[in-house]
């Protein structure tokens, strides 16, 4: 009976050990390092293997000698799912997609897969069955006749099903479920996890086919697996969002085809998701009436211009302690920019409790929103409503100045587009700008004092 080859690997990057060591010295975690059997004789080999005939040279070349015939994208009926890619599917790319449970990424990906009615693609789960895909997909608006469904976890039955089918696009749900004959240690392991991605990268490199992958993530937010699992895919997907609010984002984090500074927003219905084009205007809530502490401000999302919805609530501390609580926004900004207000603008907000909410369930890290915040509190403060035909795009700085943001005619743009009236902005930030093309009044302003006057006691 041969002996069982057993080694240690790294639960975080996946670096191995041939015994427990109490510190990994590839990534300097404490207590990572897991006892998984292997084969000796077979580690690191992959059940997809580069093809004798393959005639793609092994030389190094001169990098101008190299013929570079660009791959036309895939392009999706999915305007979402193209914009965070960088326009489109890039043939023999590996796109990981990472999110909650019950998020709905099985549902974004089988939506793909039906909406692509031009390419053949293979659909392979190994937590549903072939009837449970079937009933959620009759729910939904699409249907194909090239989308093949396949439920299986082994990935040399796999291989074998994409010799025969030869599909144009390959999902895998998830990655996390998928084991290897190769290494014996339960699916979902590191081991296992680096393997199968291994195949499926080699797979999707020599065939020129792309490979979705959906991955389950930790209870810190981050991707189960090695760390090296998000090194070796082309593209990672962040599937965002509250399951108890119907809107769902999609943030890319990594792209080697694009920006990583995309995003696309979708809502969640019954028969799946719905791409919202113009994500301001659910962001925006529609009052009959106009209230105290309410700011619309421009942000950017990537290349993409969003106007959203700053609430805020100052009302006298009945607990003692002021409470400071902000939804949404950095807390640690919010305090900067009362102190500003206190310190610069004169107002007693140190016995007041502030609360701050970002309407739309959405997280903002964008500077260009102080100025909205500003005046969102100033609102509550003055128990006085902002005017709905105004908002706001600017940094307030520590000394009550405005400062310039970047794009910000894409900001103007946007916001004339919505039916604004007014948008407030810094006035170094419209310098060489020719407003005359836009139909909306630039207000610019240099401190904190010029837009509460034009505000306030106007």
């Amino acid at each position: 009976m041969a002996k069982i080859k057993t080694s240690f690997f790294c639960q975080n990057c996946g670096a191995q050990s041939p015994k427990w060591i109490g510190k990994c010295p590839a990534c300097n975690e404490w207590n990572t390092y897991v006892e998984e059997v292997i084969h000796k004789e077979e580690v690191g080999v992959g059940s997809w293997k580069t093809k004798s005939n393959d005639k793609r040279a092994s030389k190094p070349q001169k990098i101008k000698e190299i013929n570079f015939e660009e791959h036309p994208r895939i392009v999706s009926d999915d305007p979402e799912l193209d914009r965070v890619l960088g326009g489109g599917i890039v043939p023999g790319s590996l796109v990981l997609i990472g999110g909650e449970p019950g998020i709905g990424k099985s549902t974004l990906l089988l939506q793909i897969a039906l909406m692509l009615q031009k390419q053949t693609v293979l659909y392979v789960s190994g937590e549903e069955s072939e009837v449970q895909i079937k009933m959620r997909a009759e729910r939904m608006p699409f249907t194909s006749d090239n989308c093949f469904i396949l439920s299986e976890t082994n990935t040399q039955s796999i291989f074998q099903h994409l010799e025969n089918l030869k599909p144009d696009v390959l999902i895998i749900d998830s990655i996390q479920t998928l084991h290897s004959k190769l290494v014996e240690s339960a699916a979902g392991s590191v081991s296992q996890v680096r393997e199968c991605t291994a195949e499926l990268l080699r797979f999707a490199k020599e065939t020129g086919t792309p490979v979705f992958l959906i991955g389950h993530i930790t209870k810190e937010g981050a991707i189960a697996g090695p760390k090296v699992l998000e090194h070796m895919v082309d593209t990672v997907l962040q599937f965002e969002g509250d399951r108890h609010l119907s809107y769902r984002i999609l943030r890319t984090t990594k792209n080697r085809f694009g920006s990583t500074s995309e995003l696309g927003i979708y809502e969640m219905r019954t028969e799946g998701l719905r791409g919202i084009a113009n994500p301001s205007e659910i962001l925006l809530t529609q009052r009959e009436e106009t209230l105290n502490g309410v700011a619309i401000g421009a942000m950017l999302e990537g290349n993409r211009p969003l106007l959203i919805e700053i609430q805020s609530l100052v009302s006298p501390a009945t607990y003692g302690t002021p409470q400071r609580s902000s939804t949404g926004h950095d807390a640690k900004r919010l305090n900067m920019l009362l102190a500003v207000l206190e310190k610069r603008g004169g107002m007693r907000l140190g016995q007041q409790d502030v609360f701050l909410n970002v309407a739309g369930g959405l997280r903002v890290d964008d500077p260009a929103l102080d100025l909205a915040v500003c005046a969102s509190l100033i609102s509550s403060y003055e128990d006085s409503p902002v005017s709905p035909e105004v908002c706001f795009a600017g940094e307030v700085g520590l000394g009550g100045e405005i400062r310039a943001v970047n794009r910000i005619e894409n900001r103007i743009a946007e916001a004339a587009k919505l039916g604004f009236k007014k948008i407030i902005v810094s006035k170094y930030a419209i310098k060489g700008i020719d407003l005359g093309k836009f139909n909306i009044q630039v207000i610019p302003v240099t401190k904190l004092e010029e837009m509460y006057q034009g505000l306030f006691t106007g």
